[in-house]
């Protein structure tokens, strides 16, 4: 059943997935420790979570990391464009139109802008599968 992107029941459903699937047999092609702070959602706060790559796999998981790389603040709908449709236009008409906030090393998540636009197979196919519990 598909779940409201960042709901609690999408998270546990991404974990669930991210469980179920076999360890990538690649490291991720930028090692980095990312904040992100999700405003303007549907549910009553914001949603607070990282991004970690620095031990050889992609985390992504609710709360926040001590010393970040950097801090991403953005608006529900664009996290849900860049995440979920990875729209890579989005992202950055967003960031240009200020919707997206960086706070510390800009260089790590523009390294990591420019390796997501050709994912490879194994992280398209993660993508996929949290499209297909991600309600519309």
């Amino acid at each position: 059943m598909p779940h409201t992107f960042l709901s609690p029941e999408w998270m546990d459903a991404a974990r669930q997935l991210r469980d179920s699937l076999p360890k990538p047999t690649t490291a991720p092609p930028v090692a980095v420790r990312m904040n992100l702070v999700v405003t303007e959602t549907p549910f009553a706060e914001d949603v607070h979570g990282h991004i970690d790559t620095s031990e050889g796999e992609v985390v992504i998981e609710a709360g926040h990391l001590t010393d970040p790389d950097l801090t991403v603040t953005v608006d529900w709908a664009t996290a849900r464009s860049v995440f979920i449709d990875q729209d890579p236009a989005a992202a950055m008409q967003a960031f240009m139109s200020g919707r997206i906030a960086v706070d510390g090393d800009i260089a790590k998540m523009l390294a990591m802008q420019s390796t997501a636009a050709t994912p490879t197979d194994e992280a398209q196919a993660v993508a996929d599968a949290l499209r297909e519990i991600t309600a519309d």
